[in-house]
């Protein structure tokens, strides 16, 4: 499907082309609502209830402490899933909002908060038009949330620099642009290139009647940067975790074979200036 066109994808298609901006949007949404039990259960044990976690590297905000000293601070998390990070951060005394678009993953992480006998605020809100007042918060953040999954991802940016307070800090980690060159296989066969890394035709799936079902945007790392830079944020630091020793989960394409070679995530620390 091209963009703006009617045409429809050959039934469970997989593979990387062009979509129309407003399907892909539509088909990450309804994906992460229906698929967030089925997510949570492979996923669920690795990710814990109420830590935080940056990446499948395995690298904990406990460790990195990439968000600086969150204790009285307003503390913004866009694309919470279940709010797992959120809930952390509510432990160490900041004062946590987390969003996200998908009910599903809302649900999951009220019953997070019930079982735990916890409580985060958990808001239902598209990244690109958050519903809070300008300057609002001091800390936002995004553990793989809200940015992989729309074709504009400036649009996160923008929003997220209107309602931090000037200086506040913004911490995205996203699937580092490299590894989109490699097919989805963590093992040893899945080392080849198969794709150019200029290509940025986001990763589709169709359903059996050929609608888009689910899409991610891959971007260069140049991409990030700029959008960055264009909402008016400064970059401190790029991390890129290693593949630590004795990690041997793996996750979709990342594993220990591949992570000794290949970055996997990129994780950008920045400020508003």
């Amino acid at each position: 499907m091209v963009p703006g066109s009617d045409e429809r994808l050959p039934a469970h298609w997989v593979g990387f082309r062009d979509v129309a901006d407003d399907d892909g949007a539509r088909a990450s949404r309804t994906w992460w609502d229906s698929n967030a039990a089925e997510y949570l259960d492979e996923h669920g044990d690795f990710l814990g209830d109420g830590d935080f976690l940056w990446c499948p590297e395995g690298l904990r905000e406990s460790e990195a402490h990439l968000l600086g000293e969150v204790a009285g601070r307003r503390v913004l998390e866009v694309g919470a899933g279940s709010a797992q990070c959120a809930r952390w951060l509510t432990g160490q005394g900041a004062a946590v909002v987390a969003t996200d678009v998908a009910h599903g993953m809302l649900a999951a992480g009220r019953a997070m908060d019930a079982r735990l006998g916890t409580r985060v605020p958990l808001i239902a809100a598209d990244a690109r038009a958050l519903p809070f007042a300008d300057a609002s918060f001091d800390v936002a953040f995004t553990s793989f949330g809200a940015i992989p999954f729309v074709p504009d991802a400036e649009r996160v940016h923008r929003e997220v620099a209107r309602v931090l307070r000037p200086g506040g800090r913004w911490v995205c980690s996203v699937t580092h642009p490299v590894r989109w060159m490699f097919p989805d296989d963590p093992s040893a066969q899945g080392m080849t290139v198969q794709r150019a890394y200029f290509d940025r035709r986001p990763y589709v799936e169709a359903d059996g009647a050929g609608r888009v079902s689910y899409a991610e945007y891959h971007r260069t790392l140049g991409d990030h940067v700029r959008e960055l830079a264009a909402a008016g944020f400064v970059i401190e630091d790029l991390l890129e975790p290693e593949w630590p020793e004795g990690h041997e989960r793996t996750w979709g394409g990342w594993g220990p074979v591949r992570g000794r070679y290949v970055p996997g995530t990129a994780i950008f620390v920045t400020r508003r200036a």
